[in-house]
């Protein structure tokens, strides 16, 4: 297990931090559509925390947060979304108090256990450059079974994060035009997340909340997910 105070670091990483910072993200996250996003995704799995974070060089930001109030920042070291930029990969960690991880530094699990939280899945939020962002992240404070089919759901819901993020850095390179599409859009997009979470609310209150999520619901997910994916695809400038 890692022990030292000093995060793995990816290959490339001194080009990841330099598009992080040429892209100016941390101001366009905090916009109320990415509020909905992690509001979306903890109903989806039916968990009380959901966040998505910023890997910096040395501390982690949490831009969108549900079900952490004041989690604003933490050592980069000590954040378990810092796993996810090392392995360049989606993670899962089912029971973070009693699984051996050595892929996650002692400071994390400290950091974990501190907060009592046992589940964490994390898939890569990507920059327009396709660059590891940070991750859209459940968290809970109990263990789960996590299954490959949720996971891929996880990954979706982070392309579409991170293709929000693209899209609203094409609107800021052409202020005369771009800000005002994205006021439309972004409304539009708000609507429609607030729509799907309605939907997901709906769904659980027929037919009961149930852990893994059942396929058949994760199909119905999927295709909504596929419906704002072509939204956000059909934009131009």
């Amino acid at each position: 297990m890692a022990t030292s105070s000093q995060p793995t670091l990816p290959a490339d990483e001194n080009n990841r931090l330099r598009s992080v910072r040429a892209y100016e993200v941390l101001p366009t996250l905090t916009e109320p559509v990415f509020e909905e996003f992690v509001a979306l995704t903890a109903r989806i799995f039916s968990l009380p925390i959901s966040l998505i974070s910023v890997v910096e060089e040395d501390d982690v930001y949490y831009p969108a947060n549900l079900g952490m109030p004041g989690n604003t920042q933490q050592p980069r070291v000590e954040a378990l979304c810092s796993t996810a930029i090392a392995l360049s990969r989606a993670v899962v960690y089912h029971d973070l108090a009693l699984e051996q991880h050595p892929d996650i530094p002692s400071e994390a699990l400290k950091a974990a256990e501190t907060n009592q939280l046992r589940f964490y899945a994390g898939a890569l939020l990507r920059l327009p450059d396709q660059r590891p962002l940070g991750t859209l992240c459940i968290i809970d404070r109990a263990p789960r079974i996590f299954t490959s089919d949720e996971q891929r759901i996880l990954e979706l819901l982070a392309a579409l994060v991170s293709r929000t993020i693209a899209v609203r850095h094409l609107c800021r390179l052409h202020p005369d035009t771009g800000e005002k599409q994205w006021a439309r859009l972004s409304a539009e997009l708000q609507e429609e997340v607030q729509a799907f979470n309605a939907l997901v609310r709906y769904l659980f209150a027929r037919h009961g909340t149930q852990v893994p999520v059942p396929a058949a619901f994760l199909t119905q997910v999927e295709s909504r997910i596929r419906d704002l994916q072509g939204l956000l695809d059909a934009y131009q400038l």
